[in-house]
């Protein structure tokens, strides 16, 4: 049953300690049954899910953060790792009083993810979906290391379509700043280790919920085969390639990835139970 839409909306919820996150609300939250959808962005900010979380609320609704220090947002200093985001939205998830939550992560946003359900202990999380995801070391398998690329090599790397990679030559200097403040607040949550944690992995076996890996078959900056070992890391984990697609699949792919993800909430993840 599709869940009647309505337009985005944007509010800022206070956390803890000087902690604000601001989020984009779309869909009915009555309708919805006191679950929904979490999307989580990556590096290039909340424009790159944009409309991807349009798309999900059509059926449900949909909150989208935009991380601590990202496109101009506040960050405080203690606010320094992608755990301590994993535990704001928790946090969040409390306040919104939502169960049965499935948490969408892309790139960086799949790292929060996946250490979102590690510390679940309130039980509002009912399945992840990862879409090219950062956070782990898998064998041999490495990040390319964007930091260190221009952004034409960035792009070529990003995107199966040239059509869809970023011309950032038609960006005024405004835009330019804000991509390299996004680029520093990255830096700031994950360059050390570069996009990983070391110790991640081992820890996944203790996530039941279940787990979709989706990935972008020509994702020049997070390989295929670290995909697939992600999967393979949770108990009740599956991988799916997405052809003709990079990093963002969610962009290069839309129905594709939409269908995934309906079709596995669908099947997977279960229904809030009222009372």
């Amino acid at each position: 049953m599709t869940v009647p839409t309505s337009a985005p909306a944007s509010r800022t919820f206070d956390l803890r300690d000087g902690l604000t996150v601001t989020v984009t609300q779309q869909g009915d939250a009555t309708a919805a049954g006191g679950t929904g959808v979490l999307l989580l962005h990556g590096a290039g900010g909340p424009l790159t899910v944009a409309g991807f979380g349009a798309a999900l609320a059509e059926d449900t609704y949909v909150i989208t953060p935009v991380h601590p220090g990202f496109d101009g947002q506040p960050r405080p200093d203690w606010t320094d790792r992608v755990s301590d985001l994993a535990s704001a939205y928790l946090d969040l998830l409390d306040i919104l009083d939502l169960r049965q939550v499935l948490v969408i992560g892309s790139s960086m946003g799949g790292w929060v993810a996946a250490e979102m359900a590690l510390r679940d202990n309130h039980r509002r999380i009912g399945g992840l979906v990862l879409l090219n995801a950062a956070g782990i070391q898998a064998g041999g398998q490495e990040i390319a290391d964007i930091t260190s690329l221009t952004p034409a090599e960035l792009g070529r790397l990003s995107f199966y379509n040239p059509a869809f990679r970023p011309d950032l030559s038609a960006l005024n200097e405004q835009q330019l700043a804000a991509v390299a403040a996004n680029q520093r607040t990255l830096a700031v949550y994950a360059a050390d280790p570069y996009l990983h944690d070391p110790k991640l992995r081992r820890r996944l076996h203790r996530v039941t919920v279940p787990v979709l890996v989706a990935w972008g078959e020509e994702d020049g900056v997070i390989p295929v085969d670290y995909g697939r070992a992600y999967a393979e890391s949770f108990p009740n984990g599956r991988f799916e390639l997405i052809p003709e697609a990079g990093h963002l699949p969610h962009l290069e792919q839309a129905a594709r990835t939409l269908e995934l993800v309906r079709n596995f909430a669908d099947s997977e993840v279960a229904r809030p139970v009222a009372g």
